[in-house]
């Protein structure tokens, strides 16, 4: 029976109820009065429960779905503005104990090369990333007890917050790991991570069992209640996600709704943040084996109805998608990326060999973080590095009632400012650097008068004679 405050998987994810839901959103998917209502609803910007957003999603009056895509921009920019918040991720390792097979790390596959980084060459990869300029990483592994023990991803961490090259620093490391216990959540909490990370790639027991052969990971209730012992652990930023083109893309984005809903029901705080991948072809995996991928058109709706349903999440698009998808997303909710990516095990510091691929995915954006940032800039956002709320404790719930509250962007703008600013004394083309300064020019004179527009004059002017790291 469904239950959204229960702590048990197939309670919160209710087979019946996405299926219930599905069929009541085929049924309504041409009623326009009640899609009018359910756009009523989310013009309130408090979101929408995931039978009201499947019925938008399946929605064929096209007319309802343009005004749909302009809520979506809309609420994006009241919740979020024009800020970009950029990441790279850091593979370190790609042993894995799992039979996943959507994924080439699956233990079966004897030809990839496996590489486990060295706390020596995790150093020279942060100092590559910093010298790019990023400041924020996300840490992927896979799951093996032996080689990716909880100690060896700990020891991780700690050498990454520890590299201080040039002016650099990685401000916060998000983790995506495989579901793990209490005690090893508090260990991570400890070591101060960013967000967890875990994807539930299909809600579809089914289908998750049949993906998932042989491994710890076949566990689906294990799996799905992975975030329940995280926020139990103290870890109140969470990120979800599933792996789109496994299963059915209507029930994923249900049961992903569903998922949002328990953590607000059962913990008073919601996803962090969404993400929203597709499937790619990668070292031995042809995504056309798959039949349930989805066009760019009805992905661009997908990311539209997240945003409207769950409005404060933040939403995160990787190099997985291209540049041309990305920019049509970053208009209907997405509000981090990331930039100048390796999905290997190693590469940043020395491109990997051409006969050598240790690549969880093949990237469909391959610019150069420069290149990604002034695109940014070109199309009118504000590339951010920022960490301030992480690191000033504005997490989990005391983050949620200043971003409910659509008041974020009193933190948020003037931190990307000043991030932005970072990055361009330090990293910067000359083309970009000057657009990047022009970029700051306008948004300082649409900066509300008063003490915080001073403080934030005086901090960019510190940046520029040398200074660093300045937060509201």
């Amino acid at each position: 029976m469904y239950n959204p405050k229960s702590h048990k998987a197939e309670e919160f994810i209710d087979h019946n109820e996405v299926l219930e839901t599905l069929e009541f959103a085929e049924k309504n998917k041409r009623n326009a009065e009640l899609i009018d209502e359910i756009l009523k609803k989310a013009r309130l910007k408090k979101g929408l429960s995931h039978r009201e957003a499947s019925v938008l999603l399946a929605c064929e009056l096209p007319d309802r779905n343009e005004e749909l895509f302009k809520l979506a921009k809309e609420i994006k920019e009241d919740f979020y503005g024009n800020r970009i918040v950029l990441f790279a991720p850091l593979y370190l390792s790609n042993y894995c104990v799992n039979g996943c097979v959507y994924c080439p790390y699956h233990k079966k596959n004897t030809h990839i090369p496996r590489k486990k980084l060295s706390q020596e060459e995790i150093r020279r990869e942060v100092e590559a990333l910093q010298d790019m300029g990023h400041k924020r990483l996300a840490v992927e592994a896979g799951e093996d007890p032996v080689n990716n023990p909880i100690e060896y991803i700990l020891e991780s961490i700690k050498t990454i917050y520890s590299v201080k090259h040039k002016n650099g620093a990685i401000r916060r490391v998000n983790v995506n790991i495989a579901a793990t216990s209490v005690e090893n959540y508090k260990k991570l909490h400890d070591v101060g991570i960013g967000t967890y990370v875990l994807f539930q790639e299909t809600y579809h027991k089914e289908s998750y069992e049949r993906l998932h052969p042989t491994g710890p990971k076949h566990n689906y209730a294990y799996h799905t209640e992975a975030m329940d012992r995280a926020m139990e652990a103290g870890i109140d930023d969470v990120s979800l996600g599933v792996l789109f083109g496994l299963e059915m893309y209507r029930y994923e984005f249900a049961a992903l709704l569903m998922h949002a809903e328990h953590l607000e029901a059962a913990f008073g705080v919601g996803p962090h943040a969404i993400s929203v991948p597709r499937i790619r072809k990668a070292d031995d995996i042809d995504p056309t084996v798959f039949d349930n991928g989805i066009d760019d058109e009805t992905f661009a709706k997908i990311v539209a109805c997240i945003r409207i349903s769950v409005p404060y999440t933040g939403m995160i698009i990787s190099t997985r998608e291209s540049r041309e998808v990305r920019e049509r997303v970053l208009d209907l909710g997405v509000s981090q990326i990331s930039g100048g990516s390796k999905t290997s095990v190693g590469g940043y510091f020395q491109p990997m060999p051409e006969d050598v691929n240790t690549s969880q995915f093949d990237i469909s954006d391959t610019r150069p973080l420069d290149e990604v940032m002034r695109w940014l800039m070109d199309l009118g956002y504000i590339p951010s590095f920022c960490t301030a709320c992480y690191r000033k404790g504005r997490t989990g719930d005391n983050f949620m009632k200043i971003c409910k509250a659509e008041k974020i962007h009193n933190f948020c703008q003037p931190n990307a400012l000043m991030t932005l600013k970072e990055y361009l004394e330090d990293y910067a083309l000359p083309n970009t650097k000057s657009a990047g300064e022009e970029l700051i020019r306008r948004e300082l004179d649409k900066f509300p008068e008063g003490e915080r527009k001073v403080e934030l004059e005086k901090y960019l002017s510190k940046i520029a004679e040398g200074e660093r790291d300045f937060r509201f």
